[in-house]
Parts: C-alpha cells; sequence; structure tokens
C-alpha cells in the first residue's frame, strides 16, 4: 500500500470519524453563545484532556468519558475496567494526579450491571482512585456506561502548548495484547499495580520538573489522530516519521496506527530536554522516541521510507474544532 493510500485510510478510520464529529458539537453548542466558540473557552481552553480550573497553587481536573454501546453489550466486564482506566490516563496527560471517578450506567437487568461494576473495581484497585458514587438504571434496554473524574496537578501539560522546533515524543507500554475484535492495545489488567501507577506518575513528573508542557493520552483515533488533535490546539502542524513509530512485533502497522493503547502519550518536548525525557521512560521499561518535528505550517505530513504523504491541512479544515488561538 502506498503512503498516500494509507493517509486517506487512516482518515477513513472509524476512530478519526469519532473525533471529526466532535467539531459539529462544538458548532451546535457554540452558536447559542454571544461570542461563540470564545465564551466556551473562557473557563478552561476547548481541546485538552481534562478540564483545568485553577485552584490555588495548582488546577483541579475534570473529565468525562462514554463508551460506545457495543463495546459495553459485548465485553461488560473489560468496559467497567476501561471506563476508569482511560479517565485515570486523561488525569495524568494533563501532569496530574486522580482523586476519585463517579459512574453513570444503564442496563438490561442486574447480571450485566454486577459485570461491569466488577470491571471498575478491579480498575479502581490496580489505579488507586476510588470509585465514590453515580448513578444506575438496570431497566433500560441498551447499556450504556459514562464515567467522570476528578483530579488535580501541580502544573499542567497541555494540548495548547505545542511549539515549532518541539519533538513530537510518543511512549507507550508494548507489554500488552489486542482485545480482538477492537482496536484496544491492554496492557493493564494483570500487571502489577504499583508498576502502572508508577508508570503513570511519569507524567505529573515531567510537568513538575519542567521538562514538558504539552501532551496527550492516545485515544480512539489512534497517535496520528492525537497528533492532530495536539497540533490543532496549538495552531501548529508537523512531519510525522512512521517508521521511528515504536510498534509490537508481529502486529500489523495499519491496526497499530488506530490502536488505543491502555498506557500511551504523545508529547512535544523542547529541543534541549528531548534525550532526558526519552531516558525516564525508557528506564521504566516503557517504549519511547522522538516520531516526529513541530513547524509552524498548520499541515501534517506523513513520512516512510523515503515517501511522503499530507495527512492532514488544517487550512483546509477543522479536525475537532478547537480555537487555537486560544491558551491554556
Amino acid at each position: 500500500m502506498s503512503l498516500h493510500a494509507l493517509a486517506q485510510r487512516i482518515r477513513e478510520s472509524r476512530g478519526f470519524h469519532h473525533k471529526t464529529d466532535i467539531a459539529g458539537v462544538v458548532a451546535s453548542l457554540a452558536s447559542g453563545l454571544p461570542n461563540g466558540t470564545r465564551d466556551l473557552a473562557q473557563a478552561v481552553a476547548l481541546g485538552d484532556d481534562c478540564a483545568a480550573l485553577a485552584d490555588g497553587d495548582g488546577y483541579l481536573l475534570f473529565a468525562i468519558e462514554g463508551l460506545v454501546s457495543d463495546f459495553v453489550e459485548t465485553m461488560p466486564w473489560f468496559a467497567g475496567y476501561s471506563s476508569v482506566m482511560v479517565n485515570v490516563s486523561d488525569v495524568y496527560a494533563m501532569g496530574g494526579r486522580p482523586l476519585a471517578v463517579v459512574d453513570a450506567l444503564w442496563s438490561d437487568g442486574l447480571d450485566p450491571a454486577a459485570l461491569i461494576l466488577e470491571g471498575m473495581a478491579a480498575a479502581s484497585n490496580a489505579y488507586g482512585v476510588p470509585v465514590v458514587g453515580g448513578h444506575s438504571n438496570t431497566r433500560s434496554a441498551q447499556a450504556q456506561l459514562a464515567v467522570s473524574i476528578m483530579g488535580r496537578a501541580r502544573a499542567l501539560l497541555s494540548s495548547f502548548n505545542a511549539r515549532p522546533g518541539d519533538s513530537l515524543v510518543m511512549a507507550v507500554d508494548l507489554r500488552g495484547r489486542f482485545e480482538d475484535p477492537y482496536p484496544f492495545w491492554n496492557a493493564s489488567v494483570g500487571a502489577p499495580a504499583q508498576r502502572l501507577r508508577d508508570d503513570l506518575d511519569l507524567l505529573p513528573q515531567l510537568a513538575e520538573s519542567g521538562l514538558c508542557d504539552a501532551a496527550k493520552d492516545i485515544s480512539m483515533a489512534g497517535v496520528l489522530g492525537t497528533a492532530l488533535m495536539l497540533l490543532e490546539c496549538s495552531g501548529v502542524g508537523a512531519r510525522i516519521d512512521l517508521d521511528a513509530i515504536p510498534r509490537p512485533d508481529q502486529i500489523d502497522f495499519e491496526r497499530w496506527l488506530s490502536a488505543f493503547p491502555s498506557y500511551g502519550f504523545l508529547l512535544s518536548v523542547r529541543s534541549g530536554h528531548v534525550d532526558e525525557v526519552l531516558s525516564r521512560f525508557s528506564q521504566r521499561g516503557l517504549a519511547c522516541a522522538a516520531v516526529g518535528k513541530v513547524d509552524a505550517s498548520r499541515e501534517v505530513m506523513l513520512t516512510q521510507q523515503g515517501e511522503s504523504a499530507l495527512l492532514w491541512s488544517f487550512h483546509d479544515r477543522a479536525f475537532i474544532g478547537a480555537p487555537a488561538e486560544v491558551e491554556a
């Protein structure tokens, strides 16, 4: 497959479509406000993994994740586990540490609800984050699950801080497996709880030490969709080298590009800090590499084995509709 064809297939992926839908939601919400998206950004810039509200000498972080209904229906235990895991990841991606989660759960009967809640409890124990309440309805015709989290950060990692000249750095735990048929790369279930917590704590340590101020966790749109969200928020572009992306052995590369890893982050790092950031992840047995260079083009180019192709131009189309001119 040519690189141009690969870029087209990625643009047409389910994960990309889920993210581009956000732009329509933002536009609909902003249409009812006198100053549009500027009013949405008054409290916190739209596009980060969490809302970050200044509070004393730090920030309160709030986030919520809803899980797709077919996933909740077919894999209720892992859906429950993932609902906590992805929220925890959002808080750490902002340079914070989680405090507690609450859930909203709909199910057709008590048995499916029990499996979902067992999964949530397992993740709560693994990550050391309590489930402190929520809402339930066990008389629903369809399974639905959403979980919200609160955290706190002393220093922020933000989607709005990438700068031309930065290196894009990908950090991921390759010690996992795909949860077929979904694109979820599971390096969490069964891993030592303390290792999971210490690996995640690298993110706030980087923020607090001043080694990094821009990051996102790799989401349903995979590493490339996550890069688009980060770059759009910061009003920049990048060249991304697919050959440099860390990957597991014997895994289809196109599938890997769309993977949603249980531990995966994309950071935008100033040139003088790249080596130290790479070292901190590698010391914990995590795969980490500089995979691209941020520039001022507002275009995202892919390169692979001497070939290049345009993945996205923000001049032509928004990705999630984040107001890049507003800083966090």
